[in-house]
């Protein structure tokens, strides 16, 4: 068994994993509030956490490990689109968390062993706030409960910053009902058109912080082995979940080690909408990046490190996918796809993974073996790695004939190995000009419904489809099926 090494963001140091039970991991990831699609950056800690999930599945097995991701879905955020939109907060957030699934699914993430939803537990937060209240760290004013931050001497070691230096550098909300200024929400009320739940203190409902601490102790305990999420979780989501959890259950000790990730940026610069540098993971997916290429990016920057996407890497990562389903293609009679996607990891792969997720080296690993023509190392480690080898091949494989649609609505059509022309070519090249003027729509108005039903009808047919700012490509598969275009124009 390979000894698994991550860096613990609460002594700041890489320490050598010592699970509490060998026999039961558990591990904890702040996931998503699901009032919106999710961006580039919330895909680095679902990815970096799933590498972690494959690992410990490998060394101590998937029926010993216990991984928890939980969906936010009662946040203010929420509140404001439903108003906004006119929709009601189940119908968004229902449909936001199946975006969230389909386009993590398409970046190769395991779905997790629990996926809690908030609005599941606001009685284990009540319990868990009346408790807090009764050992004096929390107190009830005009309607609201407040963690006293005051009553826990360790607050501010996760983040390692003083109460003053955070008070300073945080945008401290100001009320008269606080004790004092660094004091947080556990629950707030709510009137007659905002949701909320009857409780001790009144109608209303549970502050982020609690949600998280409520969920946790109910799927993995008091005390559990790693917990994580983005840097910018740190303080305050983090540091105000381990106070209120450690003294919620004293002596149980919460999360033995914090993972954090670092920030994502695009070519160079902070992701922001102001700066039209904003995408999320089905932005990337509808402009023809696949979630393949998005992973393999992702993965080429240790997760302690600040991660910058670049459009020269996704190029990059293209040419290197193209060689990948080249060797694997004309390798296939000597190793079935079927049996390659079986193979188990090489060890010097897991090993580099152990040494604190590794990836950037792993990936060194899977260059060196494609230059050797090594195949069923390379296959262990792509599998490992949580890469598709059937996706890559369908999508890459040299023999695939395309169909583009440019900007101005010109087809065109590329002919591979021996071709010389299609007699669908007319059919699919006004189906891409079809597919072009429904994306534009669909970002104007928001409701990519009509899009998404082409698309899944295409696929059914065995079109691959690739969208881009410039046009759409669509890929003729092996598993094309021109019976199946019928009535799509």
């Amino acid at each position: 068994m390979a000894k698994i090494k991550l860096r613990n963001s609460m002594s700041r140091k890489v320490e050598d994993f010592v699970p509490i039970d060998p026999h039961n991991i558990r591990l904890y990831l702040c996931g998503p509030t699901v009032y919106d699609r999710a961006h580039l950056g919330n895909a680095r800690p679902a990815i970096v956490f799933d590498v972690l999930y494959r690992l410990l599945c490998h060394e101590y097995g998937e029926d010993h490990v216990t991984y928890v991701r939980n969906f936010t879905d009662v946040d203010d955020k929420i509140n404001a689109k439903a108003r906004e939109t006119g929709r009601s907060i189940a119908e968004i957030t229902e449909e936001t968390i199946g975006w969230y699934h389909e386009d993590m699914d398409a970046l190769g993430i395991l779905r997790p062993t629990h996926e809690p939803r908030a609005t599941e537990y606001i009685d284990q937060m009540i319990a868990m706030i009346e408790g807090l209240i009764e050992k004096g760290h929390a107190y009830a004013a005009e309607g609201h409960v407040l963690f006293s931050v005051a009553s826990y001497p360790a607050y501010g070691r996760l983040s390692g910053r003083s109460v003053d230096d955070m008070i300073a550098g945080a945008r401290v909300e100001v009320a008269p009902y606080k004790r004092d200024a660094m004091d947080f929400v556990l629950w707030k009320p709510s009137d007659a058109d905002t949701p909320g739940w009857d409780s001790p203190w009144g109608y209303g409902r549970p502050g982020w912080h609690i949600e998280c601490s409520a969920m946790s102790h109910e799927l993995l305990g008091a005390h559990f082995d790693i917990h994580g999420g983005g840097n910018d979780l740190m303080f305050p989501h983090h540091e105000n979940e381990i106070a209120q959890s450690c003294c919620a259950h004293e002596g149980a000790g919460f999360a033995n080690i914090w993972l954090h990730n670092e920030m994502l940026q695009v070519e160079g610069k902070k992701m922001s909408k102001s700066l039209g540098n904003f995408f999320t993971v089905r932005d990337l997916l509808d402009q023809g990046v696949p979630g393949e290429v998005i992973r393999y990016v992702m993965l080429m920057t240790h997760y302690s490190k600040p991660m910058d996407w670049t459009e020269a890497k996704v190029r990059e990562v293209k040419v290197v996918m193209r060689k990948i389903a080249t060797l694997l293609a004309n390798d296939e009679l000597n190793h079935p796809l079927n049996a390659l996607i079986k193979t188990p990891p090489p060890q010097e792969v897991v090993d580099v993974l152990s040494n604190d997720l590794n990836t950037s080296e792993a990936l060194t690993l899977i260059s060196r073996y494609l230059r050797q023509l090594s195949v069923v190392n390379l296959a262990g480690a792509l599998n490992f790695l949580g890469f598709n080898l059937g996706s890559i091949l369908e999508k890459y494989h040299p023999s695939e004939t395309a169909v583009s649609q440019g900007r101005y609505g010109v087809g065109i059509e590329s002919i591979a190995h021996g071709d010389t022309g299609s007699s669908h070519q007319r059919e699919l090249s006004q189906i891409a000009e079809k597919l072009f003027k429904l994306r534009k729509v669909a970002i104007q108005t928001k409701d990519f419904s009509t899009l998404d039903a082409l698309k899944s009808a295409l696929t059914d047919a065995g079109v691959e489809v690739r969208m881009t700012k410039e046009g759409v490509e669509l890929i003729r598969t092996a598993r094309f099926d021109p019976a199946k275009l019928e009535g799509l124009l």
